[in-house]
């Protein structure tokens, strides 16, 4: 990681409706921040990794709020036999607080929603759910996991079968142990998995239609592919923004020359990640410009 991992945030703890506890991570530019971001980290990282692409942002005057993700890093619970969640508890349990103490802790600043790999998935329900909570969303290096959309697919659906029976029988996803993701819930091993299967959204304690929800939002959207991202690749992110016909879209190319000769992957971006925060500090900034020429009064 390069200097700017070492920024000190300021912690906001967090007690949920059901008891669990995580801590939000708050970067703060200079001044009072017209704009800030809420990140959604990807399946099993936890929040203080993307300290250096808050610290970039907050470089460029936007404020960033880091969600701990339930079971992992800072939270108070760890996935086990005795202890599952999934989509529905991460959608309506954790993320409503998270965002309440954000709009609490920066009351005058605009609120973006942004994520990475799955985060940037959740990103897209959550809006569906509470649109007028965000003016826009952001997307780096995700896509749906729908099996079809891979050049390697049959091996994406084996995983898709296989990772919600695995945690069945060991009462949770190992992560760690496979080399994807944490250790994840076993409702949200089941969720997730669901949606690759099918490439439709859904989650177990929701009648919510999400297919019908993605396809009525209406508001910006940033999607920023990395060039080498096997795990995000094009035809993946196409598959999502395919549900988001009405998102305001811009989709642009990552490239390693943008990262100073970093690859250009599903997580190296991290290490270096002045280039994304430039684009997404740009595309708010220009949305930032249109907004206020819109509200602007006539001559």
């Amino acid at each position: 990681m390069n200097a700017i991992a070492t920024i000190e945030p300021v912690v906001l703890p967090l007690a949920m409706v059901d008891g669990a506890r995580v801590e939000l991570l708050c970067v703060v530019p200079d001044g009072k921040p017209r704009e800030v971001v809420y990140w959604l980290p990807a399946m099993g990282v936890p929040a203080k990794h993307y300290l250096p692409l808050a610290a970039a942002l907050a470089a460029r005057g936007v404020a960033v709020a880091l969600h701990e993700w339930r079971g992992i890093g800072s939270s108070s619970l760890r996935a086990g036999r005795h202890c599952n969640w999934g989509y529905h508890e991460l959608l309506e349990i954790d993320l409503p607080a998270g965002m309440a103490a954000m709009r609490a802790h920066w009351p005058q600043a605009r609120p973006w929603l942004g994520g990475h790999s799955l985060g940037g998935q959740l990103a897209c329900l959550y809006a569906s759910l509470r649109p007028a909570e965000m003016a826009g969303i952001v997307l780096v290096a995700s896509g749906a996991p729908y099996w079809r959309r891979f050049r390697h697919g049959a091996l994406v659906g084996f995983a898709c079968v296989l990772a919600p029976v695995l945690a069945a029988l060991l009462g949770h996803l190992p992560g760690r142990r496979i080399g994807f993701g944490g250790n994840e819930a076993r409702g949200v091993a089941a969720d997730w998995a669901r949606s690759g299967r099918r490439g439709r959204y859904a989650a177990a304690g929701m009648a919510t239609d999400f297919e019908h929800r993605l396809a009525a939002l209406e508001m910006p959207l940033l999607a920023l592919r990395l060039r080498d991202d096997w795990l995000g690749p094009a035809a993946s992110l196409d598959w999502l923004l395919g549900k988001l016909p009405h998102a305001l879209r811009r989709h642009e190319l990552v490239t390693p020359d943008d990262l100073g000769g970093q690859p250009a992957d599903h997580f190296s971006w991290m290490k270096t990640p002045d280039a994304i925060a430039v684009r997404i500090a740009g595309w708010i900034a220009a949305h930032d410009t249109a907004l206020a020429a819109m509200h602007r009064p006539d001559p």
